[in-house]
This record gives C-alpha cells, sequence and structure tokens, in this order.
C-alpha cells in the first residue's frame, strides 16, 4: 500500500498528534509519515470530507452464524460488513450449529477469517454445547486461539460451575464471559416488567432477574479471584453493584449495548419484534443509569451485540420470535446522538486492553490499525444502509449522526 491520507484530524488521547489535522503517508505497510502537509511522489490520495481516523474499533460481541446458520450471515460477509461500518476487529460468539466449544471449531472460523481486513477473535463457549452443565475444552481453545470462553445469551444457573470456571481459568489467564439473567425470575418474560409492557400484555422480565445474577456472580469472583466480564448489562443496579465491586479491587469489566444506551422498551409499541432483544430494552430510568455508567468508567466498553435472525424467526408473534438485533452498520451512528465523540471512540477501542490486542498510539513506524469517520452530519438509518445478510435491524428509521467510511487494516483499505 502507498497512499497519502489527506487533512485527517486523528482521534487518539495515546498519540502525539491527537486532535490535529494532519497528512498521514503510508508505504510498505507502516505509516512512514505525519505532517501537516505532505508531497505526493508516486503515492495515490485519499481525500475524504471531514475525514476523522482513531485506532481501529473493536466489537467485543458479534454472531455471525456460520458454521450452521449461513442463511443468516456468513464469516466472510460479516467482516466485510464489520469493515464497511469501521470495526478493524471483532470478537466472534460461539452461538452457531455445532457451537464453538473446542479446539478444532476454533480452528475452523478462524481458517474462515484468513486474509479478510477485519481481524476475527473467537470466544469459545464456556460449557459444552452452551448448556451449562461441564465446561468445555477451554485450555485447548485458548492454544488454538480463543481469547475468551462464555454462552452467549445463556446465564450460568450452576454457581458451583462459575466457581469452578473462575478458579481453572486462572492457571492460564483465561476470561469467562458470563452474562447474568436469572432464568427462574425471568420466567416466560418478553419484555422488560414495566408500563410499556403492562399496557401491551406482555409478560415482563424484572430488572431483579439480572441483578440478582450480577450480584451472586460478583461474590463469587471476590471468593475464587480471577478475572470475570459480563458482556451486556441493562438495569441501573447492575451498573451499581459493578461500580461497588470495582471499588473493592475486583477484577470485573463489562460491556453494554448500542440500542440499550439509544432506545426504551417505549419501542415495543406495534409489536415489532425487531425490538425483542436479551436484555430486553427498558425504561429511561435504567437508560440514563447506563449512559452514567459508560461517562463515569463503570461499563468498560460498548457493543453492537450485533446478532443476525433470519426473517423465518423474526416476522412471528412478539412471544415467539427470536431474540436479536443486528448492529454493525448503525453502532458508530446511533451513538454519536447519545455520547461525545472522545467517549465513543473509547468505548469503541477499549475491547482490546480487554482481550490482550492494544494497538500502539498512531505514529510513525506503526502498522496501521485504523477506522475512517466523519463525526459530523445527520440521516436516518434505512434498509439501503443494512449490507448483512439479516436485516433484523431495530435502527430502521433511526436519526444518526456522523458517517463510517472504513478502515485500513492488514494492509488492506476497505472504503
Amino acid at each position: 500500500m502507498n497512499l497519502i491520507i489527506r487533512k485527517a484530524t486523528i482521534i487518539d488521547p495515546k498519540s502525539l498528534f491527537h486532535k490535529q489535522t494532519v497528512d498521514i503517508r503510508i508505504s510498505e505497510g507502516k505509516i512512514s509519515r505525519i505532517a501537516e502537509s505532505i508531497d505526493t511522489i508516486d503515492a495515490e490520495e485519499l481525500i475524504l470530507e471531514n475525514l476523522h481516523l482513531s485506532q481501529g474499533w473493536f466489537d467485543s460481541s458479534v454472531s455471525f452464524g456460520e458454521p450452521g446458520y449461513e442463511e443468516r450471515e456468513t464469516i466472510a460477509n460479516g467482516l466485510h460488513v464489520a469493515g464497511k461500518s469501521g470495526f478493524t476487529a471483532v470478537a466472534l460468539q460461539p452461538n452457531s450449529n455445532p457451537v464453538i466449544d473446542n479446539q478444532s471449531q476454533i480452528s475452523f472460523v478462524l481458517s474462515k477469517s484468513k486474509d479478510a481486513a477485519t481481524d476475527l477473535y473467537p470466544i469459545g463457549a464456556l460449557t459444552k454445547n452452551s448448556d451449562g452443565k461441564d465446561l468445555a475444552e477451554l485450555f485447548d481453545m485458548k492454544n488454538a486461539g480463543a481469547v475468551a470462553f462464555g454462552d452467549y445469551g445463556k446465564s450460568m444457573e450452576n454457581a458451583n460451575l462459575l466457581k469452578i470456571a473462575l478458579q481453572y481459568t486462572q492457571d492460564f489467564d483465561g476470561l469467562p464471559i458470563v452474562f447474568a439473567q436469572d432464568m427462574h425470575v425471568k420466567g416466560n418474560g418478553v419484555a422488560h416488567e414495566g408500563i410499556a409492557a403492562t399496557r401491551l400484555g406482555l409478560k415482563g422480565i424484572p430488572a431483579l432477574a439480572e441483578a440478582l445474577h450480577v450480584a451472586r456472580n460478583l461474590y463469587v469472583l471476590e471468593y475464587t479471584g480471577g478475572r470475570l466480564h459480563i458482556p451486556t448489562v441493562s438495569a441501573a443496579e447492575s451498573v451499581q453493584l459493578i461500580r461497588e465491586a470495582k471499588a473493592k479491587g475486583l477484577r470485573v469489566s463489562c460491556g453494554v449495548g448500542v440500542h440499550h444506551l439509544v432506545m426504551t422498551d417505549e419501542q415495543l409499541e406495534g409489536f415489532d419484534t425487531r425490538y425483542k432483544v436479551t436484555p430486553p430494552l427498558r425504561d429511561e430510568r435504567h437508560r440514563e443509569a447506563l449512559l452514567k455508567g459508560v461517562l463515569d468508567g463503570t461499563i468498560d466498553m460498548i457493543t453492537s451485540d450485533h446478532n443476525p435472525i433470519d426473517i423465518e424467526h423474526k416476522k412471528m408473534e412478539f412471544d415467539l420470535a427470536k431474540d436479536g438485533t443486528i448492529g454493525l452498520e448503525s453502532a458508530f451512528g446511533a451513538l454519536m446522538t447519545v455520547l461525545p465523540l472522545d467517549v465513543v471512540v473509547e468505548k469503541l477501542t477499549a475491547a482490546r486492553l480487554l482481550f490482550g490486542t492494544e494497538n500502539e498510539a498512531i505514529k510513525e513506524g506503526f502498522s496501521p490499525n485504523i477506522t475512517l469517520f466523519n463525526p459530523e452530519g445527520n440521516s436516518v438509518f434505512t434498509k439501503g444502509n443494512i449490507l448483512s445478510k439479516s436485516k433484523n435491524s431495530a435502527f430502521l428509521g433511526a436519526k444518526m449522526q456522523g458517517k463510517v467510511y472504513g478502515i485500513i487494516n492488514n494492509g488492506k483499505l476497505v472504503i
């Protein structure tokens, strides 16, 4: 690659060029020069309106379907969508068919991601077949390339098994990811227990279902030591519990879905199943608590929680439809409507530290792993913005701010 990026504003607090507008020359796979102006010598020029760039974004939770659910999404197209959406890396959830619960499955998905501009980091299942009964082959999967272990969208009902997992993974610095939701309290609930669910006649899922398991999991973590990641919190009480745990020195991290920061259960009017997600969209009190948790650092990262679902499993009665929304294409634009740019960039890159893939600051000699975007301008998200095979986006018709141009990573420009 021989390229000069013109008039780009760098957003990288670690870089000496933070918030400076500069020209950047990339040659032979590295940034060879950063200056106010660079002469054009045998190089292509990249000129984009109000161009900003940051270290490459990392989505800590995406589902692609393959193997087994290729009609929902393939790894190849999913990585292409991620690149067009500004993500130079994604952590792939194990909820395929078969479940990614052994080293051969880890090797399979990694082989499918070779030569892609967006890096794929697989999450292995925490338990065999993600059924919560016996631990999966964690150490073998770690050696094969798994960056963490979790059962997507499923809580660990067996507290003793969680204790064993937290103790065992300390021997090789493994990271358990444990979704929090008490299934007995959830029952047959399909929406947040509140005024909207009552008005619509939908069975409710109280915030208590999440908070109970967060409290229990943190108590087990305090007993065992080690690390624990809670992937998608949605309740104000959960944020407070995690805040207190961090103050006590527990090694806990957590993430939040874009849709939980932007939307509330009021979206459920009309029984549109695009808004049926796990955990459920909650009311304004919880949304405000989540935003506060992002701003004060309690919530470490933001994820699209991208989960493609085929139309046969979404266009159904609300009670029967599968949970999930795609979110890669809309993540940046939606976040810019509720958070400052510096915070958006920080939370979209924070997963690198969690998964041990942190980049150097943007500087000369740096192999470019960067996201290109414009933080200004307003638009409405439409079907034309969806690049995924599945179209189950909760953001159709939503207001967006800013625009993603693409990425530069692995010697490739995706724009």
